[in-house]
């Protein structure tokens, strides 16, 4: 058993050292820009999510990018073909430049702040928005973009002509050998690698990059795996182990085994910077093992972790694409439509109904009402103190940062308590 800490190492950008820990990029809001401030001013790597950054904006700088987006396209509310609900790409890297200008005016300290960006959403126009979110936040001043949620073949090449290419820091998520053989053989052509490689697990919180047998595969194999490859390529990438990390010594244990960081995001869930409402993050302490789950409701095709009470699962909400519209593919396409107008069909006379094989992803994303998870979520609460009425204390999320920078010998500390 080692008895270092996660302080004994550090993550090397060229001559900039950083704390080996980055707080992972938690879909609409959950990351929020004072979660990523937090991190970076501690010297680690915080991210914001850019899922749902004109809701997002809305929610935090009191623009109007929704209720216009909505009005615009009221007349095709009844129409089940969402073909002509479009994004309008100003207004897109406007949303992205306040959302991302925000976290980068306000950042204090030696840390860095990166945008998790998800190729996943489609917005009807999968190229072209997805080259306005990563220009957007690369003019925006953003340290890093970290790509996720699908394979991400052609991001490179929609940023080549950007003045900050060569100079923002640039990685990939990836859940196998194969995905990252792959994203390098097809950006050759570039010479541009990625700066760093988050190599996620199959335990980690939100999609998966898995099947449904995401339960045989473990992250430390897929690790030893890549920073194997690398080495024989003599490819000096830093590799960041993330999905199940929940103590210290849990990072410890991958550090001395060739990864230059770890990200972790599911004990920042129950930070009081995270965006989850405080009523909410009390679900996520009650949480026990068999109240999670990983299913396929999500129109992505993805599997998904989630605590498996919550609203969104089963739900029958008419779909909101003239107001979101996030995953809409690029033919307007979306899962969920599908299948909620499948049980219109069959229920031609009922008040409300149920879908229970996809959900909408972005108005139970945008309601906190879609409760993703990592796996060991039911731990949380051996990370507090439970009050005198049965709720649990939630943590500052320096004080979990700081109890993975400093811990050993597999101990969580504890907060002091609530007065």
């Amino acid at each position: 058993m080692s008895m270092k800490c996660v302080n004994d190492f550090r993550l090397r950008f060229g001559k900039q050292e950083l704390v080996p820990i980055m707080v992972g990029g938690m879909g609409v809001d959950i990351s929020t820009v004072d979660l990523a401030l937090e991190a970076a001013r501690l010297g680690g790597i915080g991210h914001i999510s850019d899922a749902m950054v004109q809701t997002v904006s809305d929610r935090r700088d009191n623009t109007h990018f929704t209720k216009e987006k909505l009005k615009l396209y009221k007349y095709n509310v009844a129409n089940s073909d969402k073909s002509k609900v479009m994004f309008d790409l100003g207004r897109l890297a406007e949303a992205t430049h306040n959302h991302v200008g925000r976290a980068m005016q306000a950042k204090r300290g030696d840390g860095m702040i990166f945008v998790n960006c998800m190729e996943k959403l489609t917005m009807n126009s999968p190229r072209e928005t997805l080259r306005v979110r990563l220009c957007g936040a690369l003019d925006a001043g953003i340290d890093g973009i970290t790509l996720s949620a699908g394979l991400h073949l052609g991001s490179f090449a929609l940023m080549e002509n950007n003045p900050r290419f060569r100079d923002a820091k640039l990685g990939i998520i990836v859940s196998s050998l194969r995905a990252l053989q792959l994203f390098i053989r097809k950006n050759a052509r570039l010479n541009r690698l990625p700066d760093y490689i988050v190599v996620e697990g199959p335990l980690a919180g939100g999609h998966l990059g898995f099947g449904m047998d995401w339960a045989q595969y473990d992250l430390h194999t897929i690790v030893a795996e890549i920073v194997a490859h690398l080495k024989a390529e003599q490819l000096d990438i830093p590799v960041i182990a993330a999905g199940g990390v929940f103590t210290g010594s849990d990072a410890v244990d991958f550090l001395e085994k060739g990864c230059a960081a770890v990200q972790v995001a599911t004990r920042f869930t129950v930070a009081k910077e995270c965006g989850i409402p405080e009523k909410i993050q009390q679900e996520y302490f009650k949480a026990n093992e068999d109240d999670i789950e990983v299913n396929m409701i999500s129109p992505t095709g993805y599997p998904m972790r989630m605590i498996k009470s919550c609203p969104a699962i089963g739900a029958g909400i008419r779909p909101n694409c003239e107001a979101f519209g996030y995953l809409l593919d690029g033919n307007g396409h979306c899962a969920y439509i599908d299948a909620y107008n499948r049980e219109v069909a069959l229920h031609p006379d009922a008040k409300k109904i149920s879908v229970k094989d996809k959900t909408c992803l972005c108005t139970h994303m945008r309601n906190y009402d879609c409760w993703t998870c990592g796996h060991y979520t039911y731990r949380l609460k051996d990370t507090t103190h439970r009050n005198a009425d049965g709720t649990y204390q939630i943590l500052t999320a320096e004080h979990i940062f700081k109890d993975y920078q400093f811990s050993t010998d597999n101990k969580i500390a504890l907060p002091p308590l609530n007065p």
